[in-house]
């Protein structure tokens, strides 16, 4: 536990951290100002002054999909960096390992992470030419794709990552101002545990 002394006050950094992620949980869940405010007896100045100091980007919900990658971990990384709200990009390894598991597994995660999809506004795509049509008929948000290649894909394709962040750069200015379409579903903190779904090294 890290302390601070100041003046005649002893303060705990930890307690600060834990406070300031019950306030955002509980905004992030639908909460109101007001409310949280009073549950954590504080003003709702300073709940509104902590989504202040702690943005990063307004505007509509925003996924990224794709597979097979051949510089993921540079893609997610692109990603996070724009603040994307659900990320989801697998290298082909990942990939042939999660198709190795267990049929009814995967069946499972891929039906939730389609259901849970059509709740973003926007969903970009890196994938094959055919993945890419068919997501665009199933998904009733807007698709943005980033052909990969044609179908079947069976080898990883790098990513151009200026194409891919200019992509990125162009929805959300295009969504900037525009205010959001209602659209309603997990925050960032559930979309994380979808993607832990498809994590080969998890049982079912």
């Amino acid at each position: 536990m890290k302390l601070y002394r100041i003046g005649d006050k002893v303060v705990s950094e930890d307690k600060l951290r834990d406070a300031i992620a019950a306030i955002l949980e509980e905004r992030e869940s639908g909460a109101t100002q007001e409310d949280v405010a009073r549950s954590h007896h504080v003003q709702r100045s300073f709940v509104s002054f902590l989504e202040t100091l702690g943005e990063v980007r307004r505007g509509d919900r925003i996924a990224l999909v794709g597979f097979p990658v051949a510089n993921a971990p540079a893609v997610r990384r692109l990603a996070e960096e724009h603040a994307v709200d659900f990320v989801l990009v697998l290298s082909q390894e990942e990939r042939e390992a999660v198709e190795s598991g267990d049929a009814t597994r995967v069946f499972n995660s891929l039906l939730e992470t389609i259901a849970e999809l059509r709740d973003y506004d926007t969903v970009i795509l890196l994938a094959s030419d055919w993945r890419i049509k068919t997501m665009e008929k199933i998904l009733g948000a807007e698709v943005v794709g980033m052909p990969l290649g044609a179908s079947p894909l069976r080898h990883a394709v790098e990513v151009d990552l200026d194409e891919l962040a200019h992509i990125l750069s162009g929805v959300m200015s295009a969504r900037r101002g525009g205010g959001s379409t209602g659209r309603t579903g997990a925050g960032p903190r559930q979309a994380q545990q979808l993607t832990r779904r498809w994590d080969p090294s998890k049982k079912s």
